[in-house]
């Protein structure tokens, strides 16, 4: 009796196998309850709240791929830091507007109070916006700490760099993260065979370099990816002669177009969920 059970019982166990194998699994099923984020996210890409400057961009900035690397989601809490006159916000704001949170964390001045009147103009894009200031080292509460699901930063850490007070940048991120919070961070990539410069004075920062950074403030990388680098663009020149800056006029204009917008890192980090693991 005990041989034939221990025949039957790997052809019961096979028989199982084969059930599960052609069963959806609960992962896989999960997946599929989650496929409204992508349709979400490009029509908030594709809305008229965009300006058609902006959505030429997105050719150099890919929005919708970008921000599906970070794994964003409607209902997260998010905190844009240093939003410029908005790129990112026309997008971010309708993706989030109606099952999550958006604060937009400025660094103060002219250039946010022209932000603001941005997000004024248009209430029913904007209207649920919460803006803060971020100027460290003494205004650097960008949300409640520990409300923040995401943490994004769009090609700013290299100003950082040249007043010297990124680590306090790093600090108020990882502040404002729940354990388990995702940052995401692109910017312009810095040829890894020429030093750092401290304060990086072309605009352009070491991949190495900046996960280096993140992980001093405690933050562990999840991932890198290529969506936005530009092998055209060699790195041997300021930042700024490229477009959209295109600093230098006319002088090497079509030189800078061809080229397009610069060479990009894409970091994904994650706030580890105890603090024992991040040291």
């Amino acid at each position: 009796m005990q041989l034939k059970h221990r025949i039957r019982f790997p052809l019961f166990v096979l028989l199982t196998l084969s059930i599960v194998a052609i069963s959806p699994m609960p992962s896989a099923r999960a997946a599929h309850d989650d496929s409204g984020t992508q349709p979400a996210l490009a029509a908030a890409i594709a809305g008229p709240q965009r300006s058609e400057a902006n959505k030429a961009r997105d050719k150099y900035r890919h929005p919708l791929e970008t921000l599906t690397f970070f794994g964003i989601k409607p209902e997260m809490t998010v905190v844009e830091i240093s939003p410029g006159a908005g790129w990112y916000t026309e997008i971010l704001a309708p993706f989030l507007k109606d099952h999550g949170k958006l604060y937009e964390a400025a660094g103060g001045g002219a250039g946010a109070k022209t932000f603001e009147d941005k997000l004024k103009a248009d209430p029913a894009v904007y209207g649920q916006v919460i803006v803060t200031t971020l100027k460290p080292p003494a205004e650097t509460d960008i949300a409640p700490a520990g409300a923040a699901d995401m943490v994004l930063t769009f090609r700013n850490v290299h100003d950082w760099l040249a007043h010297g007070n990124t680590e306090d940048y790093f600090k108020a991120f990882y502040r404002a993260l729940k354990p388990g919070g995702i940052l995401g961070i692109t910017d312009h990539r810095a040829d890894p065979s020429q030093q750092q410069d401290p304060i990086a004075k072309n605009g352009y920062v070491r991949q190495d370099y900046m996960v280096r950074m993140a992980e001093q403030a405690g933050f562990k990388l999840m991932g890198a990816s290529e969506i936005n680098a530009n092998p055209k663009d060699l790195r041997d020149h300021p930042v700024w002669y490229l477009p959209p800056t295109l600093r230098q006029g006319e002088k090497d204009r079509a030189k800078y177009l061809a080229i397009g917008e610069s060479d990009r890192m894409t970091l994904k980090f994650i706030k580890p969920a105890t603090v024992a693991q991040a040291h």
